[in-house]
């Protein structure tokens, strides 16, 4: 069957435009997860420009105004939830199945939530896996676009949990100080063991980062060693997992 990738782009910066074309030009599948607005004070992509990427890419919602769902009262995390979802669906006009939780930061409460208001899926911030979990409303990720430090993967080693099948992840993150060494090594990893490699980011980031040769030459380094029919959506990914029947524009609640 050979390796799965898929990619996910996080707040629906205005430089997810820039990271759209990268994929593009390397054929390669990926969701970008929109705020209608952004509470932080960020930018956003204008309804034109979530239109022009959801002709190429999955869009899913990442809440109405980027809030933090464990930080606010159940009505409030309801109507982020369900807003968010409504309004991109206007602006397509398709159904958006795909959820991603700002920050990370959320409660029991809130994957019900989710489930409630329609989606099929939903993206969390726990990373070091290569496949695509078992929890339909908390997919787990391979790995950030981003330099941080060996700290930061042994706190979300701990405190993620599913300790036994992150291990190898945490492995190869212990073993490269640099970044990018840290990224190639476990995209390999998930080539070799025909795993699932989940990368994720922030096109802001790219930006501050001054990163866009890196990603160009990451992704390239992707489209070499992962087939056509395996580049796929997050939402192709969990139906790929079994997750949700049928086909990924054909998906409903689960």
């Amino acid at each position: 069957m050979g390796p799965l990738f898929t990619c996910s782009i996080d707040d629906g910066h205005p430089s997810d435009m820039k990271t759209a074309e990268l994929l593009h030009k390397h054929g390669l599948s990926g969701t970008f997860f929109v705020p209608i607005r952004n509470c932080e004070g960020d930018e956003v992509l204008p309804d034109a420009q979530i239109r022009e990427i959801g002709r190429r890419f999955e869009i899913g919602s990442h809440t109405y105004d980027h809030r933090y769902l464990k930080k606010v009262d159940i009505w409030q995390a309801y109507h982020q939830i369900n807003d968010g979802k409504k309004y991109l669906e206007d602006v397509l006009g398709m159904p958006v199945n795909g959820f991603c939780y700002p920050g990370g930061r959320y409660l029991a409460r809130d994957v019900e939530l989710v489930r409630a208001c329609g989606f099929s899926y939903a993206r969390t911030t726990m990373n070091l896996c290569f496949d695509a979990g078992q929890r339909p409303f908390e997919m787990p990720t391979t790995v950030q676009f981003y330099p941080h430090d060996r700290a930061v993967y042994l706190r979300n080693f701990a405190g993620s949990g599913n300790w036994f099948r992150r291990t190898t992840g945490l492995q190869l993150a212990m073993q490269h100080g640099d970044w990018m060494k840290r990224l190639y090594a476990m995209f390999d990893h998930a080539v070799r063991s025909n795993g699932t490699f989940h990368l994720w980011g922030h096109s802001k980031q790219f930006d501050e980062l001054n990163a866009w040769q890196q990603l160009d030459a990451f992704l390239a380094h992707v489209a070499r060693a992962v087939s056509s029919q395996n580049r796929l959506t997050n939402e192709e990914l969990a139906v790929r997992s079994l997750w949700v029947p049928g086909t990924a524009r054909a998906v409903g609640p689960a």
